[in-house]
């Protein structure tokens, strides 16, 4: 059956459609798009009763139906005035990737063809058109949008659900990491109490049966006196300085102090396997800084940059970590990305003066050009899988994100890398941990 190009009366009762009713499922959407008044009638005739249909004349009225409201399938003529099928076709898509397109022409070419297949157009329907090859062809479309939207709501899951894995997995990173930090907190505190203990006994044994202390014997219990009040005051600050950190969160309500941090750093990784079979040296600010950032955040960060910098060769290299503040923003420009180059969090980073510099620089092979742009990718690592969970640069990314610093990565192919972390510091007249101001 065919049907004629044009109708001789468009106003025909049939076009009305019937007003669905509350239970009724909702039906796709149709667009009808054709320059000539008879195939938007005859089409229109021929779904009325399956589609919510809308028509146009010409392109531009088409784009502005599909900016109003979404559509399941498009019937297009592929040659009108104006702006082609082809054209319609592509802005369509560019609004909405899923829409499935049936095309229609009286004048086949190879030319729209391969067009309309480039545009992946679900159909390709020579006028006059016949009812059940149309039917056919917009009967394919609908599977082919449902299918797709099938797909594209699976994906997302599965993102959804890849993101909410990935998170849970750098929570158990950070969180092991963490452990770590204070299980050699209670490792640097043991020391001090295990001279206390020492002491204590060598007290109660000089003096236990004495009844009067003098002379050198009383100098001595002073003086061991005196080491044991200088071990407890350091358990205490150690103590004190680790339990502000748990009950800080990363933001301006937080505040380090730089050298602290760095010293720390530099008794945590005076165990690692790392160290002993590389050189270390940590460089203490000539000017010391406060930041608004949670302390273990920052030895974290300071730490897996470490790490990765001492495990960057096999062969003997240095690794040095030094600072400096700055009292000038950074000019952003000049830290354009390639393959020596990266800087992250730009568009989070906190770019106010005074910032603090802190760079951790190795001497070792550089990072590969291929390599370079992978490097933050959660779970990327050139290490075997025994010797890393290629999680610690993305840590480190996501901790500077949430207290909006930034940093800067810089190789050189046999010459070595620096991670340069940018951190907004407080005003140099703040005071420093023993009172003193710090500028």
């Amino acid at each position: 059956m065919h049907l004629p190009s044009a109708l001789p009366d468009p106003e025909i009762s049939v076009l009305a459609d019937p007003a669905p009713s509350a239970s009724a499922p909702k039906r796709p959407r149709m667009l009808i798009v054709d320059d000539e008044e008879g195939p938007r009638v005859s089409l229109k005739v021929i779904f009325h009763e399956e589609f919510e249909i809308e028509m146009a004349a010409d392109g531009p009225t088409a784009i502005e139906l599909a900016k109003q409201q979404p559509f399941d399938v498009a019937v297009l003529d592929i040659r009108m005035g104006g702006m082609s099928g082809i054209e319609v076709l592509e802005r369509l898509r560019y609004l909405d990737p899923g829409v499935e397109a049936v095309m229609m022409t009286a004048f086949e070419t190879s030319d729209t063809l391969r067009q309309a297949l480039r545009l992946q157009a679900c159909d390709y329907i020579n006028k006059p058109f016949d009812v059940a090859t149309m039917r056919a062809a917009v009967a394919k479309a609908v599977d082919r949008r449902s299918l797709g939207s099938e797909v594209r709501t699976n994906s997302e899951q599965l993102q959804r659900l890849q993101k909410d894995l990935q998170a849970l997995h750098l929570e158990s990173e950070t969180n092991r990491t963490r452990g770590e930090i204070y299980a050699s907190v209670i490792h640097d505190i043991n020391g001090p109490l295990t001279v206390i203990s020492g002491q204590l006994q060598f007290i109660n044994q000089r003096v236990s049966h004495e009844t009067a202390l003098q002379g050198e014997d009383l100098e001595l219990i002073k003086d061991r006196l005196k080491r044991i009040t200088k071990q407890a005051t350091n358990c205490i600050e150690i103590s004190r300085r680790y339990l502000s950190f748990l009950r800080q969160n990363s933001g301006d309500t937080a505040r380090v102090w730089a050298n602290q941090i760095l010293g720390d750093v530099r008794d945590l990784l005076q165990i690692h396997p790392g160290v002993r079979n590389n050189q270390l040296l940590v460089h203490p600010l000539p000017e010391d800084a406060a930041i608004p950032i949670n302390g273990t955040d920052l030895i974290q960060i300071l730490l897996n940059l470490t790490i990765n910098a001492l495990q960057c060769s096999q062969q003997f290299h240095r690794v040095e970590i030094h600072g400096s503040l700055l009292q000038q923003p950074l000019d952003l420009k000049l830290f354009a990305d390639g393959p020596e180059d990266r800087f992250i969090n730009r568009a989070g980073f906190n770019n106010s003066a005074p910032l603090l510099a802190l760079s951790v620089q190795d001497n070792g092979p550089g990072i590969r050009a291929d390599v370079m742009p992978k490097i933050f990718e959660p779970y990327f690592t050139t290490q075997p899988r025994t010797q890393g969970t290629g999680l610690g640069l993305c840590i480190v990314h996501r901790l500077l994100s949430q207290a909006r610093g930034g940093l800067h990565v810089h190789t050189q192919a046999g010459q070595g890398t620096v991670f340069t972390v940018y951190l907004p510091a407080f005003p140099t007249n703040i005071k420093g941990p023993g009172g003193e101001a710090s500028g």
